[in-house]
């Protein structure tokens, strides 16, 4: 059986596009996004629990997200594990609600925040890189089987190559859209 799957090789290349555009999605930008609280984590029960499964995240408004806590015993537990998630966000404590106004950027934490976007890029492109690294292996272990021909495998290593290179100019595509949206360009 052929250890080449081409289908397979872009599945995970778009995986990694995917992932990207997640991880994109919860830096801060001035403007408020539920994505931005995916990363918290509640103790809760005895347990470490997504935000979204002790709460229900909001953005009513354009500079505020709101976080309606089901349980009235967890309201101490999520107002503690958003102020500790490092997002630099202070939540205002109203009954069971908590109100966390999206202050404005300084020109610094944009530049972090590119920067931060510009890391993420370079995971996900060295991601695909190892998608191809595996792709081109497959081939030539299929060659050495005698599934595949010499010719076969270079056609198929171009179709790899070519597949990469359209991957990953459409990760730099995203970062620098994400990028420009930072520093407000």
């Amino acid at each position: 059986m052929a250890a080449y799957d081409k289908s397979d090789l872009e599945r995970r290349m778009n995986g990694a596009v995917e992932s990207l555009k997640h991880d994109l999605g919860g830096l801060r930008t001035g403007r408020a996004s539920t994505a931005l609280l995916d990363p918290v984590t509640v103790e809760v029960y005895g347990a470490h629990m997504p935000l979204n499964q002790v709460a229900t995240v909001s953005a009513p408004e354009p500079r505020l997200l709101s976080v309606q806590v089901w349980d009235k015993t967890n309201v101490g537990p999520t107002d503690k594990a958003i102020r500790s998630a490092g997002l630099g966000l202070n939540p205002i404590v109203d009954g069971q609600t908590l109100r966390l106004p999206i202050p404005d950027l300084t020109e610094e934490r944009r530049k972090e925040l590119a920067k931060l976007a510009g890391q993420y890029a370079e995971k996900a492109r060295v991601a695909v890189r190892n998608v191809r690294r595996d792709g081109m292996d497959s081939l030539k272990v299929d060659e050495k089987k005698g599934v595949l021909s010499e010719d076969e495998r270079k056609r198929h290593e171009t179709e790899v190559q070519k597949l990469t290179d359209a991957t990953i100019a459409e990760l730099d595509a995203v970062a620098s859209a994400k990028e420009k949206e930072i520093l407000g360009k």
